[in-house]
């Protein structure tokens, strides 16, 4: 059964996290959101202190983690900071995952004991140009020669795809057309420093700007046989699987997006004084107050039995999917009601919030829209 009650260890790593956060993190947010700079010190910081790879077998250099601890991570740093979530969730959902999950003893051997150490990040290239939503848009292509293949096309908006420690990047392309007439779909792991890819930093964004976003291109990229996740063919599989897990951490970072919102919210309401007493005695506010850690509450909840589900070996994609949607929603409530709460300083950097206000509208876009996500909770739900 389910347990509501973190056991000491998850504790224990949420505590640790949140001490990291506050005290390595949240002092340089500003600066580094204001910069769009990709910190590289503190990412290799996340990396030794454990934050990659926990859900790994330590075989391959893993903490070996149940699935609940990594998104005390990342909801923790969310709390804090979505840039440096951000990292660590893609990373693990979008860049290890796939190689734990579907790479063959070879791929794991030479890949996860980096990445899992935090010395070297991967990217998930599906997104492109022409192809958000609509996955079956994809027009990369690899195609089959003798020793490998060659991979043309572009991505965009790919996260840990840009940065000095990207080592490799897990790339879907069309690999032919299946009997039924559709697209075959297979990946494959490109080094960061293959020939043929050329990886361009994304800026002026409105959220994350402390993550590194990319574009990705591949003129005549070669990539040998062994390069091939998993079976040809098994890429459409393997980005649905992908994707649902990384729902998790988005969702976890929702959680604990709209935690950080709220918890600035309540001390500034419970400081700021009018009409002779804190704003937080006056109904009209802390309604909105009570109203934020009750949707909190429930998200954390809802997303914490799909993670369950997730790490017991069974059927979660409509739990991830709604997990991530309410949370993602939450998050937008909680951060636009923080900003009222502050009035005025609240559309000012030095509070902090608007960051949040900010970091808030990716999580309805990335790992598939809200309007996709009502799409396939409707789907498991029989419409």
């Amino acid at each position: 059964m389910f347990s509501f009650e973190l056991t000491s260890e998850q504790q224990e790593l949420r505590d640790s996290v949140r001490r990291f956060a506050e005290q390595e993190i949240w002092p340089k947010a500003i600066e580094l959101d204001e910069k769009e700079e990709f910190s590289v010190e503190l990412t290799q910081k996340m990396g030794d202190l454990g934050y990659f790879g926990l859900f790994v077998s330590d075989k391959y250099g893993g903490s070996g983690l149940d699935y609940i601890s990594y998104i005390l991570v990342v909801e923790e740093l969310s709390r804090v900071d979505g840039s440096h979530a951000a990292t660590v969730a893609a990373a693990n959902s979008l860049g290890i995952g796939p190689i734990y999950y579907f790479g063959t003893d070879e791929q794991k051997e030479q890949w996860l004991p980096v990445l899992c150490s935090g010395q070297g990040l991967a990217g998930f290239g599906l997104t492109e140009p022409n192809a958000g939503s609509d996955a079956g848009g994809s027009k990369t292509n690899a195609k089959k020669v003798d020793g490998g293949w060659v991979i043309n096309g572009s991505k965009i908006f790919i996260t840990n795809s840009s940065n000095p420690m990207t080592k490799v990047i897990i790339v879907q392309a069309v690999t032919g057309e299946r009997e039924n007439g559709k697209k075959e779909y297979s990946c494959f792991l490109v080094p960061a420093d293959a020939k043929g890819l050329t990886a361009k930093p994304i800026h002026g964004k409105l959220m994350w700007r402390a993550s590194d976003t990319g574009e990705l291109y591949f003129d005549d990229l070669f990539v040998p046989d062994s390069a091939l996740l998993g079976n040809r063919g098994d890429g459409f599989r393997q980005m649905l699987s992908t994707l649902d897990r990384g729902r998790l951490s988005i969702a976890a970072m929702g959680v604990g997006g709209a935690q950080g919102a709220y918890e600035l919210a309540l001390k500034y309401a419970q400081e700021r004084k009018q009409f002779g007493k804190p704003i937080s005695k006056f109904q009209a506010i802390a309604f909105k107050l009570a109203d934020m850690a009750t949707e909190i509450e429930a998200a954390r909840l809802l997303n914490f039995q799909a993670c369950w589900r997730c790490q017991n070996g069974m059927s979660f994609g409509k739990e991830a999917a709604m997990a991530k949607l309410f949370a993602s929603e939450v998050m937008r409530r909680v951060a636009t009601e923080a900003v009222q709460v502050h009035g005025g300083y609240g559309l000012t950097k030095e509070y902090h919030v608007e960051r949040f206000f900010r970091d808030q509208k990716l999580l309805e876009i990335g790992e598939g829209t809200s309007e996709i996500q009502r799409m396939v909770i409707s789907r498991h739900i029989g419409c």
